[in-house]
């Protein structure tokens, strides 16, 4: 039976070349991947004055709707709440939904966040951040093809009516937290970890490294994803 296809979505600041090591290699191995860049995050010149997490949703939901079969949906990120709004439109057509430290959001990212984008993080906040195993070269390009974020993306809700979405089934990466630390923070009530509470049948997975795997772990997450949407297919 073929693999179910594979649609990458990346994170805050990113574009489809974040995922351009991982996709590289799960093709090879003969799978068929996508990776989207969402609205707004095309190019710094890019308007995302007027650009929504609806508009995010819509252009994942696109994506999905243009395969033939079920697909394997991966977001990394911020992009979890674009996924989980996603599996409430279409929930039929995503045979796996997988979350790369990322979570199924019910709510804001920030509600009370006010500006048009939220510009990438400066080199001293990013060295705050783990960075296991991303090199010079990894962080240069980070920094010269980041993207500031369309600022409603953080401030909008999802929308989330159709209950067929909890028996998606969901696999956690977990990267920068371990397994253990995700399941315990749940209990907590974060909004951003929300859908974790509510989910019919949720597989965690440790993969410690840095928050961004598909650069420093790529062929070991490419590996867990070829995994995923051979078992889907």
């Amino acid at each position: 039976m073929p693999a179910a296809p594979l649609i990458l979505v990346p994170g805050f600041w990113l574009g489809a070349w974040a995922w351009d090591e991982v996709a590289e290699l799960l093709r090879a191995d003969g799978h068929e991947v996508t990776a989207l860049t969402l609205p707004g995050l095309e190019s710094v010149e890019s308007d995302r004055s007027g650009i929504s997490l609806e508009d995010h949703v819509a252009a994942v939901c696109a994506a999905i709707e243009a395969a033939d079969v079920p697909v394997v949906l991966v977001v990394h990120s911020g992009a979890g709440v674009v996924g989980y709004a996603a599996s409430d439109c279409l929930p039929a057509r995503i045979a796996r939904l997988v979350y790369v430290d990322s979570a199924p959001a019910t709510g804001a990212l920030n509600p009370d966040f006010a500006d048009t984008e939220l510009p990438f993080r400066t080199h001293a906040e990013l060295r705050q951040e783990n960075l296991e195993g991303l090199s010079r070269q990894h962080l240069q390009r980070f920094r010269h093809l980041a993207v500031p974020q369309p600022g409603a993306t953080l401030r909008d809700a999802p929308v989330l009516v159709d209950p067929a979405r909890l028996d998606v089934p969901t696999t956690v990466v977990c990267t920068g937290f371990r397994a253990e630390q995700v399941r315990a923070a749940v209990t907590e009530g974060y909004p951003w970890l929300g859908g974790l509470a509510e989910l019919h049948e949720v597989t965690y997975v440790d993969l410690p490294t840095s928050h961004w795997p598909m650069w420093s772990k790529p062929r070991e997450l490419a590996t867990l994803l070829a995994e995923l949407a051979d078992a889907a297919g």
